[in-house]
């Protein structure tokens, strides 16, 4: 680790010089040491580092301050690591305490996979001027011992760029139109073509083959001649996404998507418009680092690109003696003439200059002291300024505010059928996890036609996909910093408004919502509106986070969420948060808690698929329990207020280096290639979830229980426990009443046990019922009726 630290030293001291152009509030705990910085100079641009923390003590005063910490911690061998986003300000405080850092991921590094991103995009948009042009290599058709069969292959001048989509299209003899989507093949690195073999039963003429770029081609189907051995005639379609996308690709994506599949996908506008990538412009007048007091902070009313990127400002010494201070504004030009003495010197002071503007200017800008200053210094001619808005996304980035988008698939979408929620992009700079979303998409609906797993999820499910629910913040990490974690809303006072403090405002989405909140003294939340999980000015006050809560009450339907997060290599479940006593949001009862572990296997099982990728047990469980609080997350507002088993993944599990010996964190913005992989694998881990949520909708079977006695002879009482025939909560009683829904329930026995055992004093007679999570009741017992069927036993005590 001694490397790590000596790295990360020297970048925090190279930097001493340099203008801060960022700001995250300064990480504090009651260790911390003052700085040898000046607080403006280690206001810089943030890194992705890890920490290595020396006890539990620690751990817990990270989690509570204000440090933007990422979904990730390592337990290993009495160690433990956890990785956060940092000042250079912040690094040095934690070096001084002690504390090991290890960089992780530098700004060169993402730098480098956003110019990979950008000649990709580049690609696309040329092949798509020039036209894409197809070429049917084979249309056949052959039967042999096994059945009749379609192959078809067809090359693309695209290559195999994976958003590129080649469908086959043909009719039957019924006159029934019958399509399959192609797959491409590629080996050593080199296109090939793109091909489908399929079993039919009855042979088409013609076959028209398009891309998604808009190409068409059409063939006739000829006989082949021979009988190879073919495959067993399914035809499961994988991959497509072939770079890293920002919001606005991935919301045309979906809109593409239902456009071509509109008998079994449509598109959910939610109802809440994000503030939209926009800000008001700003500029810094003075010196921030020499003389603070009399820098003036200027912040226009029109949003930058509605005007304010236009208002300028120049301050100037009218060069006479006694001059008195005067505003003059033409147009979109503020000329300040400073007032001087005697010897023609200015003597405005900062507070005089900012009631002069918002006196004369005030309909075009606010000004305002610098942060907490008052204004006292005296303010020097300083040569025009233009105000900005200090976004740099190309001009098809819409400024207005965006419509959060799903895509809805199911062949029945009137809520008649199990419901599934999957939503991605809560974190801004998560930008895997909008490519998880949209691979479970296309596989959904490009497999339906010619997968009969696919058609039996899409025929008896009615699943939301939610790709990106920070647009907002999307685009701002894509174009202006890559670290964004919350939203674009800044709910900062004046004092922390200026344009300095940019990449650290917006709210923390996952810390927004209703339940376990900051706001009612759960922690892994913030009230600092700096602080990388700050919750917001109250709970669910972002549309963001209104739009998800909107989509649950609309659709009772949904029984199952997967919130997907990056990275870490992670598999949870509520409860999310704990008090300052470690007090959690109540567990869920034990035949709950066994669900969630069994379900986990069903979906880890469909991860290590694609390439052996395997989430740790360690990793596996309540929140808390592998991790840490996470104060007002979305998923605990599922579980606890909509009844919803919600998951969160955290796509990017670790990498094993066998150099070092260690497992290599991922980060955010891995290089695509490994970004494509972690896609892959947690879209298999998606279908997993939707194979889960079919197997909940038509189980009908009814659960069993049996109640089993283990006599102490020591201290003359039995331990009674019970066994049931799957995943679910057993309701009970002892005082003789018949047991109901308000009945006690067993619980777990403690974290990450099993199901408790109670122990009995005295002969009592013990009745209860199950009931499993699909709502099936132990012989079909009514606990709100007049019926006594449910089990009863008498457990005598000697």
């Amino acid at each position: 680790m001694e490397m790590g630290v000596k790295r990360m030293l020297s970048l925090a001291l190279a930097v001493l010089s340099i203008i801060a152009l960022g700001f995250s509030s300064v990480w504090s705990s009651p260790q911390t040491v003052a700085s040898t910085m000046s607080e403006l100079e280690a206001e810089q641009d943030k890194s992705l580092i890890r920490i290595t923390v020396p006890n539990e003590k620690a751990l817990d005063e990270l989690v509570a301050s204000d440090l933007d910490l990422t979904e990730y911690l390592n337990r290993e061998n009495g160690k433990i690591e956890m990785d956060a986003i940092a000042t250079n300000r912040e690094v040095e405080d934690l070096l001084q305490q002690g504390y090991d850092i290890e960089m992780i991921t530098s700004d060169e590094e993402v730098n480098q996979i956003l110019t990979e991103r950008q000649h990709t995009v580049d690609q696309l948009e040329q092949i798509s001027e020039e036209a894409d042009q197809l070429n049917i290599l084979r249309a056949n058709h052959f039967t042999n011992q096994s059945g009749t069969f379609l192959y078809i292959e067809t090359k693309t001048t695209a290559g195999d760029y994976r958003s590129n989509v080649l469908t086959a299209e043909w009719t039957d003899e019924n006159g029934q139109q019958q399509s399959a989507t192609l797959s491409p093949k590629v080996d050593h690195g080199e296109y090939l073509y793109h091909y489908v073999l399929l079993n039919i039963e009855d042979i088409p003429e013609h076959v028209t083959i398009t891309s998604s770029l808009g190409a068409s081609a059409e063939s006739a189907v000829t006989e082949w001649i021979g009988d190879g051995t073919p495959d067993d005639g399914k035809h499961y379609v994988t991959d497509f996404i072939d770079h890293y996308m920002d919001p606005t690709e991935i919301t045309e994506r979906i809109e593409q998507l239902a456009e071509e599949f509109p008998e079994i996908a449509e598109i959910v506008t939610l109802p809440y418009e994000t503030n939209g990538y926009r800000r008001n412009a700003q500029a810094i007048i003075g010196d921030v680092n020499n003389n603070p007091g009399a820098a003036i902070v200027l912040t226009s009313h029109a949003w930058g690109h509605e005007g304010g990127n236009q208002i300028s400002v120049e301050l100037q010494n009218p060069e006479q003696a006694n001059a008195d201070l005067q505003v003059n504004v033409s147009s979109d030009t503020i000329e300040v003439n400073l007032a001087t003495n005697s010897t023609s010197n200015p003597i405005s002071t900062a507070a005089e200059v900012i009631e002069a503007i918002n006196d004369e200017a005030g309909h075009l800008v606010t000004a305002t002291p610098f942060r907490n200053n008052q204004g006292e210094g005296i303010v020097q001619a300083q040569t025009e300024i233009t105000l900005t808005d200090g976004l740099n996304a190309p001009e098809e980035i819409s400024r207005d505010p965006f419509e959060v988008k799903a895509i809805r698939i199911g062949k029945d979408r009137d809520g008649s059928k199990t419901g599934v929620l999957a939503y991605s992009q809560e974190h801004a700079r998560e930008w895997v996890t909008p490519l998880v979303a949209i691979e479970t998409a296309e596989r959904l609906l490009r497999n339906y036609s010619t997968d009969a797993d696919t058609k039996k999820l899409v025929n008896n499910l009615d699943i939301f996909i939610v790709p990106t629910v920070n647009p907002d913040g999307g685009h701002y990490s894509f174009y202006d910093y890559n670290y964004q974690r919350k939203n674009m809303t800044n709910h900062c006072p004046a004092e922390s408004a200026d344009p300095l403090n940019r990449n650290s405002w917006g709210v923390d989405l996952n810390r927004n919502h209703s339940v376990g909140s900051v706001h009612d003294g759960y922690i892994g939340g913030s009230t600092n509106c700096l602080s990388g999980s700050y919750a917001g000015p109250e709970e669910t006050s972002e549309p963001e986070a209104k739009n998800l809560i909107w989509l649950a009450e609309e659709n009772p339907n949904i029984k199952f969420g997967m919130n997907i997060h990056s990275y870490g290599g992670y598999f949870m479940w509520p409860p999310g948060a704990y008090d300052e006593n470690r007090t959690t949001l109540p567990r869920p009862t034990a035949g709950e808690e066994a669900y969630f572990w069994q379900a986990s296997e069903t979906i880890l099982d469909a991860i290590k698929e694609h390439r052996g990728t395997v989430i740790l047990p360690g990793r596996t469980g309540p929140i808390p329990d592998v991790l840490y609080s996470a104060a007002g997350n979305s998923a605990d507002v599922l579980w606890y207020e909509h009844d919803i088993f919600a998951w969160d993944f955290e796509v990017g599990a670790d990498l094993w280096n066998p150099e070092t010996g260690r497992w290599q964190a991922v980060g955010f913005q891995p290089p695509f290639e490994e970004g494509h992989e972690e896609a892959m694998e947690f879209a298999n881990g998606m279908i997993g979830m939707l194979d889960i949520a079919h197997q909940y909708g038509k189980d009908h079977q009814l659960p069993k229980s049996s109640l089993q006695t283990v006599p102490d002879e020591t201290s003359g009482t039995v331990e009674i426990s019970f066994e049931t025939s799957e995943p679910a909560t057993v309701f009970y009683t002892l005082d003789g009443s018949k047991p109901t829904f308000e009945s006690d329930r067993i619980s777990l026995k403690g974290t990450r046990e099993g199901a408790e055992s109670i122990t009995i004093t005295e002969t009592t007679t013990v009745k209860w019922f199950s009931m499993d999570v699909a709502g099936n009741i132990e012989k079909n017992y009514n606990p709100e009726g007049n019926g006594k069927n449910y089990n009863q036993k008498e457990v005598r005590v000697k």
